[in-house]
């Protein structure tokens, strides 16, 4: 079991949507937290509205652009210590076509959601080896799983975090460094509004599916229910997880048709 009070926390993404909420849950443990995102006024937002504030660290950063993972890290660490428990949750995604994509929109997406993930986990793997204790999460999505149209670099990223980490696992797994990849469904942020559109821009516009998704207290709740009985795979989703199954047991001919007829922004 891992118990997040005294912890020390680093958070991803965490200005809003599920990032937050899981900062608020584990300050609520009794977790220190080291909080990350672009928008500082915003993590300062989210740190003020924690259970003691006093245990809580702003550390801005722009996960396009980690040049050094290891500096990074070793920050984080300088405000209560080593580095415990790091939540990989900061991420875009896509609302475009694969042949409306260009490769610059894709290497943004890659950068911020598979190779900062595997940077910050390389620059604290080190000692949590050498500790004999951590643990890493990774918030991936049922796109780790299933494809749809207009997110190809989307699923891309997520399918190949989930390479990474369960091999990663069983490299660490038996030398104390745990792993937790989380996989929501729709939840209600503003990850729509945020993700890549035409020219690269910022779509602009929330979904419908979003805005009807799980609640992020929710999704944060489950997410660190499923850490604390250091479970390997959690798909957190509701008739999302229809998807899944037709992807797992049907044939793939089937799927495709299946994801043809489905409607999405």
């Amino acid at each position: 079991m891992t118990h997040l009070a005294n912890k020390t926390i680093w958070i991803t993404g965490a200005s809003s949507g599920i990032g937050e909420a899981l900062a608020k849950l584990a300050a609520q443990r009794g977790a220190k937290l080291v909080l990350s995102s672009r928008r500082e006024t915003e993590l300062e937002r989210v740190r003020q509205s924690c259970p003691r504030p006093h245990d809580v660290a702003v550390l801005p950063v722009d996960l396009a652009n980690v040049d050094d993972a290891q500096a990074l890290a070793a920050r984080a660490a300088s405000y209560f210590g080593p580095i415990d428990v790091l939540v990989n949750n900061a991420g875009i995604s896509q609302r475009t076509a694969m042949l409306d994509t260009d490769m610059a929109a894709y290497r943004q997406l890659m950068e911020i959601d598979l190779f900062a993930p595997m940077a910050l986990t390389k620059a604290l793997a080190p000692g949590w080896v050498e500790r004999g204790n951590g643990h890493v999460v990774v918030v991936s999505s049922v796109f780790g799983y299933i494809a749809m149209a207009r997110r190809t670099g989307y699923a891309a990223a997520k399918h190949a975090l989930h390479g990474f980490f369960d091999s990663a696992r069983i490299e660490l797994g038996h030398r104390g460094v745990k792993f937790t990849l989380a996989c929501p469904g729709f939840v209600r942020t503003n990850v729509s509004v945020n993700a890549l559109g035409p020219g690269g821009l910022p779509y602009g516009k929330s979904d419908h599916d979003i805005d009807g998704g799980m609640d992020p207290l929710v999704c944060a709740e489950k997410i660190w229910r499923a850490v604390e009985a250091d479970r390997y795979e959690v798909t957190i989703a509701g008739v999302e997880r229809v998807a899944v199954l037709f992807k797992r047991f049907l044939p793939l001919r089937w799927y495709t048709a299946f994801a043809r007829r489905l409607r999405v922004n």
